[in-house]
C-alpha cells in the first residue's frame, strides 16, 4: 500500500442517487408521475427540441393530469448563469411549484441550478460553485427526461454551469451538490432515436470518460468499479453501432444504459482531467461537452497510464482487446489503441483546431466571439489559459495522475494541434 495517498481520500462518500425509470414508454407516465408527486403548475425546461413533437407530446401526456406547464425553452449547450436565473424569473412570474426538464445534460444541469437559485431566492447559480454549497434543503421537486445517452445528469449529484457575468468570466464549474439530485430520472431509449450522428458520438465518448475516470481515480471507491468496467464494455460495443445504425433500438437501449451505470460509477468514484479540460475549452469557446471529452480522452488516457497500468489493463480487455500473455504496459497501450480506434471509427476529429461545424453548434456565438474567435486557436496563449482553468477545475483532484502545470502543458498542446489518425 502507498502510505503516502491515504491524506488525499481517507474517507469514502457515497451520494445518494435518485428513483428511475429506464425502458420504453417510461416517458409516457411523466404525467402521471406529476400528478402523484404533487406538481400542480410545472416549469418545463428545454433547450432546441422544439418542433420536433417530443415537447408537445410531453406536454400533452402533462395536461392531460390536470398539472399545469410554462415551457421555458432557451436553455444553451454548456448552459450559462443567465439561462438558470432566466428561468428562475419565468419559475416565479408563472407561479411554479415543480420542474420537469426534457433533454440533454444541459437541460437536466440548467435545471437543477434553477431549483438551487428558488430554494435560495433568487441568489444567483454563480455562488454555488464547488461542494455543498448550497444552505437549503428544499429545493423544488424535479422530473428529469433524459433524450440523450451522454452525461448521466438525470443520476448525479453533479451539474454544470458556465459563468458569463463574473470578473471570472468566461468560466465553467461545477456545483456538487446533494440536494441538487432530482426527484425521478426517465430514461427511454425511443426519445434517443431523433439524436443526430455526431451528437451520438459525441455523447457516447461523454459515456467513455464518465465510466474510465472513476475506475482510474485516485478516489478508488471500490462500489464504483464494477459498473465503471461494465460502462466501458457496453460503449465498445455499441457506439457503432448507435452511430452508424441510427435506428438500430438494441444498440440504443445498452447504451441509454451504458450511460445510466456510467453515471452510478462517477457519482461517488469520481473524475479526472477529461472532463477539465473539457470545461476549460468549452468555457472559452462554447464547444459540445462530449465533443471535447472526445478529443481529450486518449491524452489524458496516455498521461495517466503510468499512475495505473493495471487497471488500464481492464479497461483493454472490456474494450474487446486480447490482453493475455502482455505484460500491463503492453496491455494499456491496446486500451489507448482501441479508444483512438474507436474514435476515427465514429468521426471524431482528430484536435480542438481542426473542429468544424456539428449539428447544433453553437460556438462563438454572442460573447464567445469575443473570448474564443471563429475556432479555436491553439497558440500558446490558449494552451495556457486552457490549462490554468483545467488546474481549478473541481474533477482535477480525483486524476489518477498528479497534475502540475508544466506536466499538463505538453496534454493540452497535443489535444489542441496534434493528432493519432
Amino acid at each position: 500500500m502507498e502510505v503516502s495517498r491515504l491524506w488525499q481520500f481517507p474517507i469514502k462518500e457515497f451520494h445518494p442517487m435518485p428513483r428511475g425509470l429506464l425502458g420504453p414508454g417510461s416517458y409516457e407516465l411523466v404525467g402521471v408521475e406529476a400528478k402523484k408527486l404533487g406538481f400542480t403548475h410545472a416549469l418545463l425546461m428545454t433547450s432546441g427540441l422544439r418542433g420536433t413533437g417530443i415537447i408537445e407530446d410531453i406536454v400533452g401526456k402533462i395536461k392531460y393530469q390536470g398539472v399545469g406547464v410554462t415551457v421555458y425553452d432557451k436553455v444553451e449547450s454548456n448552459p450559462k448563469d443567465y439561462n438558470v436565473m432566466d428561468a428562475y424569473k419565468l419559475y416565479v412570474q408563472e407561479k411554479c411549484d415543480s420542474f420537469i426538464s426534457v433533454g440533454g445534460g444541459s437541460v437536466t444541469d440548467a435545471t437543477k441550478g434553477a431549483r438551487i437559485v428558488v430554494a435560495h431566492d433568487g441568489r444567483s447559480v454563480n455562488e454555488f460553485e464547488g461542494f455543498n454549497k448550497s444552505e437549503r434543503p428544499d429545493n423544488p421537486p424535479h422530473i428529469a427526461i433524459n433524450t440523450t445517452a451522454g452525461t448521466g445528469s438525470e443520476t448525479s449529484w453533479a451539474y454544470v454551469i458556465t459563468d458569463t457575468t463574473t470578473d471570472q468570466a468566461p468560466h465553467k464549474y461545477v456545483g456538487f451538490d446533494d440536494t441538487s439530485i432530482v426527484t425521478l430520472g426517465i430514461n427511454d431509449p425511443v426519445l434517443f432515436f431523433s439524436m443526430p450522428q455526431d451528437l451520438t458520438a459525441y455523447c457516447g465518448f461523454d459515456v467513455l470518460a464518465h465510466a474510465s475516470e472513476p475506475y482510474v481515480s485516485r478516489l478508488n471507491f471500490l462500489p464504483s468499479l464494477g459498473s465503471a468496467l461494465k460502462t466501458v464494455e457496453l460503449t465498445a460495443q455499441n457506439l457503432r453501432a448507435t452511430v452508424h445504425e441510427p435506428l438500430n433500438y438494441e444498440a440504443r437501449y445498452n447504451m441509454m444504459f451504458a450511460q445510466y451505470v456510467a453515471a452510478q460509477a462517477f457519482n461517488s468514484g469520481g473524475l479526472g482531467i477529461i472532463h477539465s479540460i473539457s470545461h476549460a475549452v468549452s468555457a472559452f469557446y462554447d464547444s459540445h461537452h462530449g465533443l471535447n471529452n472526445a478529443i481529450a480522452l486518449p491524452r489524458v488516457w496516455e498521461y495517466n497510464m503510468p499512475a495505473n497500468y493495471k487497471r488500464f489493463r481492464d479497461i483493454a480487455r472490456a474494450m474487446g482487446e486480447n490482453v493475455d500473455g502482455l505484460t500491463d504496459v503492453s496491455a494499456a497501450e491496446r486500451a489507448l489503441e482501441a479508444a483512438i480506434r474507436l474514435s476515427k471509427d465514429v468521426g471524431i476529429p482528430p484536435n480542438f483546431t481542426s473542429v468544424g461545424d456539428y449539428t447544433k453548434s453553437r460556438m462563438n456565438q454572442g460573447q464567445y466571439a469575443e473570448w474564443g474567435g471563429p475556432k479555436v486557436k491553439g497558440d500558446q496563449s490558449d494552451i495556457e489559459r486552457v490549462t490554468r482553468h483545467v488546474l481549478g477545475d473541481a474533477c482535477t483532484p480525483g486524476n489518477a495522475r498528479e497534475v502540475t502545470f508544466e506536466a499538463l502543458l505538453p496534454v493540452v498542446e497535443h489535444c489542441m494541434t496534434g493528432s493519432y489518425y
